[in-house]
This record gives structure tokens, sequence and C-alpha cells, in this order.
């Protein structure tokens, strides 16, 4: 019994000392747990917004296809659309030619019906 009165104290700060460590470990768990699920929130912010730009930069490329596809036939267009435009140029002015030789046919007849 007299171990047990010596051995006393010793229990007392043992135990006193194994309450102080479960406290600290239910605060440091509550800790991890808080930081936990601020940590898991910031990472599906994260995710959602990086999905977002995904989304976003894949809609930009269709748009961006679709504009160069449309460029490619307003090219294609603009080479027809030239092109028959020297062509006309060319007839207009092979017109001009032939109008002024029929005109200076027509002048000189009539200044020889004058004579």
């Amino acid at each position: 019994m007299a171990s047990e009165e010596l051995l006393k104290p010793f229990y007392q700060r043992a135990l006193q000392a194994e309450e102080r460590l479960s406290r600290l470990e239910a605060v440091l768990a509550d800790k991890k747990d808080g930081g936990n699920q601020e940590l898991s929130k910031l990472i599906s912010d994260l995710q959602a917004k990086l999905e977002d730009a995904n989304a976003e930069t894949l809609q930009e490329r269709e748009k961006a296809a679709k504009l160069a596809s449309e460029n490619e036939k307003l090219k294609y267009r603009i080479a027809h659309l030239v092109q028959a435009v020297r062509e006309a140029d060319q007839k207009l002015e092979s017109m001009k030619g032939h109008a002024s030789e029929a005109t200076a046919q027509t002048s000189s007849k009539l200044e020889n019906m004058r004579l």
C-alpha cells in the first residue's frame, strides 16, 4: 500500500497527460478536417473553373475552324469574281476597239457621200 501511495501522484500526472494528449489529438483532427474541407472546396472550385475554361477553349476552336472554312470559301469566290471582271474588261476593250473602227468607217462613208 505504501508503494501505491507513492505512485498515486505519478498515476494522476499520467492521467492528466493522457487527457491533455486526447484533447490535443481532437483539436488536431478538427483542424485537419477543417483544413481538408477548405482544400477540398478550393480544389473543386479550381476544377470547375478549369472545366469551364476547357469548354470555352473548345468553343473558340470550333469557331476558329468555321471562320477558317468560311474564309477559304470567300477567297475562292473572290478569285473567280476577279477573273470574271478581268474577262469583262477585256471584252469591253475589244468592243471599244470594234466600235471605234465602226465609227471611223461610218464617218468616212458620210464624208464620201458629201463629196
